[in-house]
């Protein structure tokens, strides 16, 4: 059996201790952990089922020319990789009480991103948006999230039981 590629960033914040969760609640000998500050295209090529974590930092900082980030600098290697052979999940940190207008918007860029690579790209485990308080966010597309959406900062109590739920939907639909 093929192991799971769950590429994040940044280290060793929210987005990484999540990771850790999921991690565990899929089964720590099924998945490899890569932080994207490290990553490239050939390593996503190594995998045929990828998760992808990421945070939303706040509309300031995605509008700007803010380079510094490990996604920042990861995005171009995700647009490099063809993803018709692969099966993808995605889980994205927010803020939905300081940023409700763009609550975890950078899983919304990066499904966005896939799918202009790879338009039949398979995005698996959406998650439906009526347990979320938030106005907006670009992680909503067809009516759910593209993703699992996670608030550390405010919802803290509530990651380990969504970790956990969207982690089994995660397993069978990668076939586990």
């Amino acid at each position: 059996m093929s192991k799971i590629g769950l590429f994040f960033g940044p280290e060793k914040g929210s987005v990484h201790r999540v990771a850790e969760k999921i991690k565990t609640a899929i089964g720590t000998d099924l998945v490899d952990l890569v932080s994207v500050n490290d990553a490239s295209a050939a390593d996503l090529e190594k995998y045929d089922k990828v998760i992808f974590g990421i945070s939303t930092v706040g509309k300031e900082t995605w509008d700007s020319e803010y380079s510094n980030t490990d996604w920042a600098k990861f995005f171009p290697e995700v647009s490099k990789v063809d993803y018709t052979e692969k099966v993808l999940a995605i889980y994205g940190l927010g803020d939905h009480i300081t940023y409700p207008g763009h609550f975890v918007n950078a899983m919304g860029r990066l499904y966005k991103e896939i799918k202009k690579t790879t338009p039949e790209a398979k995005v698996v485990a959406p998650v439906d948006p009526s347990a979320y308080e938030f106005e907006e966010s670009e992680a909503v597309i067809d009516g759910q999230f593209v993703g699992l959406p996670v608030d550390e900062d405010f919802e803290p109590e509530m990651t380990d039981e969504r970790v956990v739920a969207w982690a089994a939907e995660v397993k069978s639909a990668f076939g586990l």
